[in-house]
Parts: structure tokens; C-alpha cells; sequence
């Protein structure tokens, strides 16, 4: 599979290096020809200073970077071959919207028709075909972003960069738009990164997603794995909506199984089988951990360990339950509508399967359900 972008061991440093701002940390990406790649992350976590590396509009400070096998990091903007779609929009004001997304075609040396059949097909997509005449200044934020959308889209280019591209878009627009979008990259083949903070636009464009923090890459992986298998508690606790409940555990061998003892003296007992014998081993080894449950994992069981209701809402599909446990906030999820009142006792359990482990000093996984991390 051919690669598109190659990011090689690449620092940024905000003034001087290894005393300034520590931007991007020994970053190292490769993506092949076809692939979306979502850079998310918090504000300050390194995403939009890796695409702006990639654009060309900030300096590497250390490392390499390569697009379509040619070392690009020491070229200006204009000899990439990337498009961008810039957060800022950075529309021409004297220039109508058709001939923004037109302008972008210029060097193509494609005829007027062929231009403005361009233009026409990528303004039917982001819903802007009656605003192709009006200037940038007379539009909305949400129709300039879908017009610099659109600029970048239409654009023959190795690589397309897109910069947090539907955040001012009303929800029920944007949740439109992002299938339109994804088909018409994958239909032709197009290479993309997108850059944002939002995981479900991530989530839904990506076929893989770079989650960062800190200036360090935390883990790249398929949407469905990083939810399911995440490397570390930084990117287990981010990725997902509620997010995964934690809690920190002792861990103590029983003759027939293993004992996770939470704060106010609750404990999860596990019979010897409910884990991998290598599962249990690396859990031996360690004295503290921290252990996370998705909570449409937490099950309530008339047996199980006692919780306090502290909030119940109805979200339309399903009900998420706030409730007080072993010293901490726990968030279950249920899809039938539950009527509990605050201050009411349930049972938690919590199965073995549904279990991600962490060490409690590094933070990285060390077991998902009954399997090694």
C-alpha cells in the first residue's frame, strides 16, 4: 500500500529547542493513499501544530516529513500539494464564494466549463449553491467554513488537511454533511487528515484516529479499537461518551480466584477462571491499579454492590444513571427509561469481561476483560 504522508521522529519547539514550548513530541505517523486519519485531542495537545507541520506553515523543529515520498518539511506551502481547509475559513473577501472554491482550480489549467462543474457538484454537497454569488463578508461563519470546505475538497491534491472543518455547523447540518463528506473522499480515493477536539465527528470520518496529548501521540488506532482496547488511562478516560468510570483497586490473590479491593471497603471478587492465567499473573505482580468500566458496561443486580442514585436522566434513547459508589461517581447507561429517585439504593456488578486495567503509576493498560492489553 502506497504512503501518503511519512511524519518521522518530529519535534516542534515554540522558541528555542529543548528550552521553549514543547509543542510535539518525537511524533511518527504514516499514512497510506485513501486513509482518513482524525489528529484528536484536548486544546494545547499538539493536533493543530502537527497539521500546520504538514501544511508547511510552521517550521520542524526536529525530524522529517514526507508526502508522497517526496521530504517536504523544508519546502514552502505552495510545493506540497496539499489543500487545506483552514478553522479560520481564509476567504478571499474581494472574491464571491464560487470564485473562492474556483480560485483553487486556477492551477489546473482546466476550462471554464469543466471549472464551474467542479464547483457546482462541491457546492451541492455542502449545501451552498445559493450563496455562490454573495461575497464572503455577507455570509454567515457557517457558510464561509462550508465554503473553505469546499475550496479545499475541490482541489486535486495529495493530501487534504482539514482544520476542526464543521465546528461552526449547526448539529443536524453537521451530522449530514459528515457522511456526504466521507463518501465523497473515499469514492475518489482522497487522502485526508482531520484535526478535532470532537470524537463523534472523529469517530464517524476516521477510518483511524490519532489521540494526542501533551504534544505525545497516546495511541493510533481504529476508532472501534481505541474504545474497546485503549493503550493507556489517559485515552481510555477520553475517548467515549459518558466516559469509562475508574477507580483505583488493591489487588490480593485468593486461593480460588483474585480480589479487587475499592475504597469503603467494597470489592470485586473474581473466580479463578474469569481471567487468562497470563491476565492474572500480570495482576499479581501489582499491588495498586486503576480499573475502568464503560458505563453502558455497569449492570445494577439486586446482589450486587450498593451505590446511591445521585442524578437519573432521560436523554430521549436512553437513561444515564449518576450514581455514588465506592468513594467516587459512577455513570451507568441504560436504553429503557428507568425511574429512580436521588437518594434511592441500587446493585452494581461489574463482570469480568467488560474490565480494562490499568497500572496505577504508568497509566498503561495492562488488561482488557479476560485478555492482555
Amino acid at each position: 500500500m502506497t504512503t501518503i504522508l511519512s511524519i518521522q521522529n518530529v519535534d516542534k519547539f515554540y522558541g528555542p529547542i529543548d528550552r521553549g514550548v514543547h509543542a510535539v513530541r518525537q511524533l511518527s505517523i504514516d499514512i497510506p493513499k485513501g486513509e482518513i486519519v482524525a489528529l484528536l485531542g484536548s486544546s494545547g495537545c499538539g493536533k493543530t501544530s502537527t497539521l500546520r507541520m504538514i501544511a508547511g506553515f510552521e517550521e520542524v523543529s526536529r525530524g522529517a516529513i514526507a508526502i508522497a515520498g517526496r521530504p517536504v518539511h523544508m519546502l514552502a506551502p505552495v510545493k506540497r500539494n496539499v489543500a487545506m481547509a483552514f478553522e479560520g475559513y481564509s476567504l478571499y473577501p474581494p472574491l464571491t464564494v464560487r470564485e473562492n472554491i474556483g480560485f483553487a482550480l486556477k492551477a489546473s489549467r482546466l476550462g471554464k466549463a469543466a471549472v464551474e462543474k467542479k464547483v457546482a457538484e462541491i457546492a451541492g454537497l455542502l449545501e451552498i449553491e445559493d450563496i455562490l454569488d454573495r461575497y464572503p463578508s455577507s455570509i454567515s461563519g457557517g457558510q464561509q467554513q462550508r465554503a473553505s470546505l469546499g475550496r479545499a475538497l475541490v482541489r486535486d491534491a495529495d493530501l487534504h488537511l482539514l482544520d476542526e472543518p464543521m465546528g461552526q455547523l449547526e448539529p443536524q447540518l453537521r451530522a449530514v454533511l459528515r457522511g456526504r463528506i466521507k463518501h465523497f473522499i473515499k469514492e475518489r480515493g482522497l487522502t485526508a487528515i482531520l484535526v478535532t477536539h470532537d470524537q463523534t465527528e472523529a469517530n464517524a470520518l476516521a477510518d483511524r484516529i490519532a489521540v494526542m496529548e501533551g504534544g505525545v501521540l497516546q495511541q493510533f488506532d481504529a476508532p472501534q479499537t481505541i474504545k474497546e482496547r485503549p493503550a493507556n488511562l489517559f485515552t481510555g478516560t477520553f475517548v467515549g461518551e459518558p466516559p469509562m468510570n475508574v477507580f483505583e483497586a488493591f489487588v490480593t490473590g485468593e486461593s480460588d480466584g483474585i480480589k479487587l479491593r475499592l475504597p469503603d471497603g467494597l470489592a470485586l471478587d473474581y473466580e479463578q477462571g474469569a481471567f487468562a492465567r497470563d491476565v492474572r499473573d500480570a495482576l499479581l505482580r501489582r499491588q495498586r491499579v486503576v480499573i475502568g468500566i464503560r458505563p453502558y458496561a455497569v449492570r445494577r443486580a439486586r446482589d450486587g454492590m450498593p451505590a446511591t442514585v445521585s442524578a437519573n436522566q432521560w436523554l430521549g434513547d436512553q437513561t444515564h444513571i449518576a450514581a455514588d459508589f465506592a468513594g467516587g461517581s459512577l455513570v451507568l447507561v441504560e436504553h429503557d427509561r428507568t425511574r429512580l429517585e436521588r437518594g434511592e439504593r441500587i446493585g452494581i456488578r461489574i463482570d469480568p469481561q467488560n474490565l480494562h486495567v490499568f497500572d496505577a503509576g504508568s497509566g498503561a493498560a495492562i488488561s482488557h476483560g479476560a485478555e492482555l492489553a
